[in-house]
């Protein structure tokens, strides 16, 4: 039986989610971001359970198909971005229709219906995130992250990160470093 679950995004969240099932005595067969495969089928109340002690952690148990395919669509983009070595080499919308056996069209049209953005505004939001997450962790220059990420080129990176957060990257990673800086001086 597989559960759907809303705000699933990181792997604490994994580990929660399975050690709340394993509280009611149900088997996971596979724990994925906002989605788990259990080997039981649950019962009302233990459903009721999970429902309530998971909104003590943020996560919501999820019961109608839109808000499912909605969390679904998420979870491979999130997958796709912060998780995978590297990004897929097809479009987006062939990736997320071939990962989750709908029409593009169809899941596009669901996702701004619900959600009043579309999967591309969701996708570059995410991506946005991941390069600040990348320049704060300062491993990487601007040409490696623009390269990891599928950007087109660096400048392309920069005009999208100034237009989602309103600075450049380089400017960010200065306030970062000034943050630092300042705490040190405490």
């Amino acid at each position: 039986m597989k559960l759907y679950i809303k705000y699933m995004v990181s792997q604490r969240c994994k580990m929660v989610v399975k050690e709340e099932l394993l509280k009611l005595g149900l088997h996971t067969v596979v724990v994925d971001l906002g989605v788990v495969q259990i080997t039981e089928e649950i019962s009302d109340e233990d459903r009721e359970n999970l429902k309530v002690n998971l909104l003590g952690y943020g996560l919501e148990l999820l019961e109608d198909k839109k808000s499912i395919l909605i969390e679904q669509i998420k979870g491979v983009i999130v997958e796709m971005i912060h998780y995978s070595d590297e990004m897929p080499k097809v479009n987006y919308s062939d990736y997320i229709s071939e990962k989750l056996n709908y029409d593009y069209t169809y899941l596009s049209n669901v996702f701004s219906e619900v959600k009043g953005i579309t999967i591309q505004q969701f996708i570059i939001i995410n991506k946005i995130e991941r390069v600040k997450e990348l320049l704060l962790y300062d491993e990487l220059n601007l040409t490696e992250i623009s390269y990891m990420l599928n950007y087109s080129s660096v400048a392309h990176l920069s005009n999208q990160f100034k237009k989602v957060t309103g600075l450049s990257p380089s400017f960010y990673k200065q306030m970062k470093q000034k943050r630092n800086n300042n705490l040190e001086n405490l």
